[in-house]
């Protein structure tokens, strides 16, 4: 490429000169002879602006009349970073916290695996199908196959009964209800969450537990043919009676984060479904709970956390049989987490071993819970970037 021609025009008729040189590599800095005139008309060769030099790219630095005007090509260096400032320090301690809940995990897994092992190789029978729990005999015979089968099944069912209650709740306060009244319920909903496990195991076994002996009693009498209502009896303290407990519980959870969900809504989408014709109904159907599916996935896994490890209200619920049935009207049931609080104050060096051990697998079903939840939600990008 060939140097650009001068540019000039005639001084007399108050031109000025230009020059632009390309001496330099690409991105060099111009170079700009600008005649000013005098108080008197005359031209001053003060005048020059020069701004830069004709070094590489990015060199120059630009200054006006007497060293001091602004530069025609850019402003100056932006100032240096600190190299340990307030921000540093931030990135540091969230680095930290980070990873002291990584440490925390790890540090429990560890605890429970080496006080778990002197137990299990002490077992006679076979730990994951076993349904007895025998640990302090001098033979120590225990398995988790009950109890965890006792833990998914209580929490599943309460799963069943509180999700639709939840979601009902939830697009009522969000979508129906005046401010002011979601705002009241919406606190009270939000209060139940608050009511210790001890004072819901105590109501569930003194005074829930009438009724639901009656409901159960007429289930067995007529719905008896199918498998879960059958057998002979007693009824009462049952699956049926912990579960619902336990839906109670986890129902705050799941309104809560269903309810904000559903208020995160675009507004733009409810609009476009109202303006094409369609009912309150049908514009909650189509906009808010599709944009809301991943939300109400990881509330409802939340909840399920929650009630795997629920200890005090099914120990004072279920009748504390270790068998695998899917009865859930008759006595009997039991859970990893009520096992452990009813056992462990007679339990002998063998049985505290034993009941840690399910507590490990109690810790492995809550973890991959919550991973699962967290897989989910992450599927749905659109979800999280709002949400952030």
């Amino acid at each position: 490429m060939g140097d650009t021609p001068d540019r000039s025009a005639n001084a007399g008729t108050g031109g000025s000169r230009v020059t632009i040189g390309h001496t330099g590599s690409a991105g060099a800095a111009l170079s700009v002879d600008v005649p000013v005139t005098s108080a008197d008309g005359a031209p001053d060769g003060a005048g020059r602006r020069d701004d830069g030099s004709n070094g590489g790219a990015g060199s120059g630095r630009g200054t006006g009349p007497g060293g001091g005007g602004p530069a025609l090509g850019g402003g100056g260096a932006l100032p240096r970073r600190r190299a340990f400032g307030a921000e540093r320090l931030f990135e540091i301690f969230t680095l930290a916290a980070g990873t002291m809940v990584l440490v925390i995990i790890v540090a429990i897994a560890i605890f429970l695996v080496a006080k778990a092992v002197p137990a299990l190789n002490a077992n006679t029978a076979n730990f994951f199908t076993f349904e007895g729990w025998f640990p302090n005999e001098a033979e120590p015979r225990f398995g988790i196959g009950a109890l965890a089968f006792g833990t998914v099944l209580t929490s599943v069912l309460a799963l069943l009964l509180a999700v639709p209650v939840a979601l009902g709740i939830a697009l009522y306060l969000s979508h129906y209800a005046p401010r002011r009244v979601g705002t009241a319920l919406g606190f009270l909903v939000d209060l139940l969450a608050a009511v210790p496990s001890v004072v819901f195991g105590l109501w569930g076994r003194d005074y829930f537990y009438g009724p639901v002996q009656d409901f159960s009693v007429w289930l067995n009498r007529y719905f008896g043919w199918i498998p879960i209502f059958g057998g002979d009896g007693p009824f009462g303290r049952s699956i049926l009676l912990g579960s619902l407990v336990l839906a109670i519980m986890v129902l705050p959870i799941i309104t809560s984060l269903s309810r904000e969900v559903f208020r995160q809504t675009p507004t733009a989408n409810e609009e476009a479904a109202l303006a094409l014709g369609a009912t309150k109904w049908e514009m909650i159907r189509t906009a808010v709970l599709p944009y809301g599916r991943p939300g109400v996935i990881g509330a409802t896994m939340l909840g399920l956390g929650r009630a795997l490890g629920e200890t005090i209200a099914l120990a004072m619920t279920l009748g504390i049989v270790s068998n695998i049935s899917f009865n859930i009207i008759s006595n009997g049931g039991n859970t990893i987490a009520a096992n452990i609080a009813n056992a462990f104050g007679e339990a002998n060096d063998v049985g505290r071993g034993a009941l840690i051990a399910s507590g490990l697998v109690l810790f492995s079903i809550t973890l991959i819970v919550n991973i699962t939840a967290r897989a989910i939600i992450y599927r749905r990008r659109e979800f999280t970037e709002s949400a952030a």
